[in-house]
């Protein structure tokens, strides 16, 4: 399968329902063990379009646009994009899938939302929902001036001339990802875009901004304790991707992510800073022997 289904699922939110959307690529038979591939902060489920089909060979592949992005529908109350809803809306995924565990590449928030369903208490002798965990460039403690780069740009919703223009913006704020052709570039940035009456704009709602925007150093610092508290409850084999310039996860903070919790096997990318994208043949080989072996 060269091209993925787009499908939906209902959750439910504080205000009634919102539809998610996940494409789908087909395994190679019916009873394929899932793989959900969950993106960054302001992207969309296409990101994975070379690891989906690189893994669909041997996985049943689902890549979430988590609600306000892409395809997926638009909370009503702003207040709703935040993790805990987003691991409300990935458990209404799985229920649709018929899956009680699935493998889990998160690049950025997908792999906060990753950690966060992984953590989620089970009765005595069932597994964790997810069997193997790769987190892309992220973990328990995040620093803040990251945040705050990612902040100047999030929710402004800039229009374009052209898609070519609109890709050249996304590339200038996303030095982190590395190198890449034109033509890969393009391939990662056409699916972020909608064309209305003319001009070219990201499609995501902007009102994602409100929420992250409310995140002070104080915030950030009682998130982080929640999340090392998450992180050292996981019993799944856990992959940790580092971009060696990453600026939002540190090298310090790898570090410990090896030596707590599921004990993560660690892989640095040199040129590389956040977040990798996993398109290039290097990268999806390193998950696809993680998650095969």
């Amino acid at each position: 399968m060269t091209e993925p289904r787009l499908k939906f699922v209902n959750c439910l939110d504080s205000t009634g329902l919102h539809r998610m959307a996940y494409w789908e690529w087909a395994g190679p038979h019916v009873d394929a063990p899932v793989l959900v591939c969950v993106h960054g902060l302001s992207r969309q489920g296409r990101d994975f379009d070379a690891l989906a089909r690189a893994l669909s060979a041997r996985w049943r592949v689902v890549c979430p646009d988590v609600v306000g992005r892409g395809h997926s529908d638009w909370l009503r109350q702003p207040a709703g994009y935040q993790i805990p809803s987003y691991i409300a809306d990935m458990v209404a995924l799985m229920a649709r899938l018929d899956v009680a565990q699935v493998d889990w590449v998160g690049t950025s928030m997908g792999g906060l939302i990753g950690l966060g369903l992984a953590a989620l208490p089970r009765p005595e002798g069932v597994p964790s929902l997810i069997r193997r965990l790769v987190l892309n460039d992220v973990g328990p403690a995040i620093r803040y001036d990251a945040l705050e780069r990612i902040g100047s740009y999030l929710g402004k919703a800039p229009r374009f001339a052209s898609l070519a223009d609109g890709a050249a913006y996304l590339r200038s704020i996303s030095e982190g990802f590395g190198p890449h052709t034109d033509e890969e570039w393009l391939a990662l940035s056409t699916p972020l875009f909608r064309e209305e009456g003319g001009q070219w704009r990201l499609h995501y709602d902007p009102a994602i901004a409100l929420p992250f925007a409310a995140v002070t150093p104080a915030v950030a610092a009682a998130g982080e304790a929640a999340l090392w508290s998450a992180y050292d409850a996981l019993r799944c084999p856990t992959l940790l991707i580092r971009g060696a310039d990453s600026d939002l996860l540190s090298a310090e903070t790898a570090r410990l992510m090896t030596q707590r919790g599921p004990g993560a096997r660690l892989v640095e990318l040199p040129g590389v800073g956040h977040a990798p994208t996993l398109v290039h043949d290097d990268q999806i080989a390193i998950v696809r022997d993680f998650l095969g072996s």
